[in-house]
């Protein structure tokens, strides 16, 4: 799945990575991770909800590949850049669908 090189350089091929559901509708593909940080790429299908409130210890950020992720009220197309402060919280939706890439900063990094 992943190769790692003597510069520490990961590599992958997000396609090949194995879906993980997080609730129906919802796959998470789990990117490469360090010490630092862990990324993934998650598809939400159309009328879709995260299945809980996601509250955040360390900072993190997402970008809208396609379709459009709800915030509460705020709507987030392609293109967007999310980012969530350390000790804030949400609950992603959407209606017509969505990927985001994303990364997590790990506590304590």
């Amino acid at each position: 799945m992943s190769n790692i090189t003597d510069t520490g350089k990961y590599t992958v091929q997000v396609a090949e990575v194995p879906p993980e559901e997080v609730t129906p509708g919802i796959v998470r593909r789990p990117l490469p991770k360090t010490d630092n940080a862990r990324g993934w790429l998650i598809d939400f299908a159309p009328g879709t909800e995260w299945p809980e409130v996601d509250v955040h210890a360390s900072e993190e950020r997402y970008y809208v590949l396609n379709g459009e992720v709800i915030e509460g009220e705020e709507r987030h197309g392609p293109g967007s850049y999310v980012v969530f402060a350390p000790g804030s919280s949400h609950r992603p939706r959407s209606d017509i669908g969505a990927t985001i890439l994303g990364w997590t900063d790990l506590p304590g990094a």
